[in-house]
């Protein structure tokens, strides 16, 4: 898979339309994920995904696979393209929602959704990257690491930071006292 993903890579770069083809459709559904998470927006999520993979065509070169992996360069170019944009709009994101048969059930899970996202949302950066990119994400320690561009011990400081927080949040917001 990893062998896979060089491959398609360096038929890329080398001008294979196919090759990119196939190693996009591969890898910009965890990289949409990922963007949609911080972001909270669709619409930006879609910028953010294309723009990585552009960014791949005129950086893939520096790409090394005794580093990590590829899906892990990905995320680290995600990344960068997310704080750009992260710091050009600070508006309050629009969030998405999924529709079910059930009205009722269906406005208390959007709420609980709308609820998560908000908390996600609220977390200062360095949390909401390593919450993004291994707990709602595909992500393993080291591939979050090499992305975020720290040792493993601090992304899952980080993640244990972010979980609390999440807690304290969530808790919060159901009006559960936590002691």
């Amino acid at each position: 898979m990893v062998d896979r993903d060089r491959e398609l890579l360096d038929g890329a770069l080398a001008g294979d339309q196919d090759a990119f083809a196939a190693l996009y459709r591969r890898r910009q559904g965890a990289i949409f994920r990922f963007a949609m998470q911080m972001t909270g927006s669709a619409e930006m999520a879609e910028d953010v995904t294309q723009e990585t993979f552009m960014a791949l065509l005129s950086s893939g070169g520096r790409f090394d696979s005794s580093r990590g992996t590829l899906l892990s360069f990905l995320y680290g170019i995600a990344r960068n393209q997310v704080l750009r944009r992260i710091g050009q709009q600070r508006n309050e994101p629009l969030l998405e929602h999924a529709s079910g048969e059930d009205m009722l059930e269906d406005l208390t899970r959007r709420e609980s959704i709308d609820l998560v996202r908000r908390a996600v949302l609220s977390l200062p950066t360095t949390y909401r990257e390593a919450v993004v990119l291994c707990d709602l994400g595909d992500a393993s320690y080291a591939e979050a690491a090499q992305a975020l561009g720290c040792p493993v011990g601090t992304v899952r400081s980080r993640l244990n930071r972010a979980r609390a927080m999440l807690a304290q949040k969530l808790g919060a917001a159901r009006g559960v006292c936590n002691v």
